[in-house]
């Protein structure tokens, strides 16, 4: 009897691997979802391909407003009251971009900052036109400042190999890698990762929410985010997670290695480096601080979010990192959309859960599924120790009710008339 409990307790751990492996059989994205993701942003590929620009002037397009949440008919009140945190939006943007970004302003707008009227500072490596501004100072609550990026953070480093910066740019257009080709991208991945924070007109805030043209908030935001985080201790956040593109990125994690065994008193104890790598750092997920002078982001492709990604994964703790995962989110060709009806319901979402991208082979989400499987698993066996534990009480019970069996003391799982024939069958 017990043998064949055991074989139950074999197959639901057998039945529990091979979901984990049918749930993590992609294999590790390169070349093809890099093709595959071209296609996927075909229809904005040409947003960072162009010449270098001039740069702008900065306006503050509004008057100073109160700091008390806004709460509007339509819309559940705000669940965090009192004054704002000292917090802005900040988006990259060209003037071409004034649609894209109204779009994405509106969106903020209506599913959260009319509540709470927070700041917009825009940057742009050249002048913003009269246009761009008066288009999304219009659309937004908050003050509106707009800013240039200085030269020497939209430009070519003076240590850059032009002629080698060159060459990688037609070999990753040759392979057909997205933005390979494109200059103007690679200055915005430099810039977005070490430098927009630094611009003045950021200096005068303590938090940001980095929005970017054309995006989508599908669900309401009834609470103060920045207030959220500074509450409950949280330094970075995302709603998105993805691997990256493996041609983009050869050297990104020897450049990490080499910072973090030359800087190791900036390594935080506690930190997300299990995310960040499979083996303890020996190579890299692809998953989402390297120097600067190390060239990658124009010898290679490196992104801003890998960039991002790891320097938190290393400097931060694991609790100082959130998943916002009731802000659902769209930035093109990917959704995040909660997944619980009433949820949706209540927050007027507008998205299909069948979109949400976090159980996608290519979404780092999908590592939580060990954990899952691993709840589920210790579920299971805790059940058939359960149930190996209260069969015999069970059986034993049933002969009492019984006065043709009886057990005998050396035989709990055999009643005496088994017992006897077993006994003529052997004997």
């Amino acid at each position: 009897m017990a043998a064949r409990y055991l074989r139950y307790i074999v197959f639901a751990i057998v039945a529990l691997v091979v979901l984990f492996f049918i749930s993590s059989s992609s294999s590790v994205p390169g070349r093809e979802y890099a093709q595959s993701a071209t296609d996927l942003l075909k229809d904005s590929g040409s947003r960072w391909r162009g010449s270098q620009e001039a740069h702008g002037d900065v306006k503050e397009s509004h008057p100073d407003q109160g700091t008390t949440p806004n709460t509007h008919a339509g819309l559940p009140p705000a669940t965090n009251s009192g004054p704002r945190m000292n917090a802005t939006f900040v988006t990259l943007a060209r003037n071409s971009d004034v649609w894209e970004i109204a779009r994405s302003i509106r969106q903020v707008e209506d599913r959260f900052n009319k509540k709470f009227n927070y700041d917009w500072v825009f940057l742009n490596d050249q002048p913003f036109d009269d246009q761009f501004k008066a288009v999304t100072s219009a659309l937004t609550s908050g003050n509106t400042k707009y800013g240039e990026i200085p030269k020497e953070h939209w430009s070519f480093p003076e240590w850059i190999d032009q002629d080698k910066a060159a060459k990688v740019r037609a070999d990753m257009a040759a392979r057909k890698i997205i933005y390979g080709d494109s200059i103007s991208y690679r200055h915005m991945c430099r810039y977005e990762s070490g430098f927009f924070f630094r611009h003045p007109l950021m200096l005068d805030y303590e938090w940001y929410w980095r929005v970017e043209p054309s995006i989508e908030l599908f669900c309401d935001i009834d609470y103060d985010t920045f207030k959220f985080m500074a509450d409950n201790k949280k330094k970075y956040s995302f709603t998105l997670s993805l691997y990256e593109y493996v041609e983009t990125i050869p050297t990104l994690w020897e450049s990490t290695k080499k910072w973090m065994k030359n800087h190791p008193e900036h390594i935080v104890e506690g930190n997300s480096m299990g995310f960040l790598s499979d083996d303890g750092g020996d190579t890299y997920n692809h998953c989402h601080f390297a120097l600067d002078k190390d060239g990658g982001f124009f010898y290679e492709r490196w992104g801003d979010a890998p960039v991002h990604s790891i320097a938190a994964g290393l400097t931060l703790k694991k609790e100082e990192i959130h998943f916002f995962n009731d802000i659902a989110y769209y930035h093109v060709p990917f959704t995040h959309c909660p997944t619980g009806e009433q949820y949706r319901m209540d927050h007027k979402c507008h998205c299909n859960p069948k979109d949400n991208f976090d159980w996608n082979g290519y979404s780092c989400e999908r590592f939580a599924w060990p954990i899952i499987l691993l709840i589920v698993a210790s579920v299971l066996v805790a059940c058939f120790i359960l149930i190996l534990s209260v069969r015999p009480i069970l059986n034993l019970v049933h002969s009492m009710r019984n006065p043709r069996s009886r057990y005998e003391p050396l035989g709990p799982h055999m009643s005496m008339s088994e017992r006897r024939a077993m006994a003529k069958n052997i004997y």
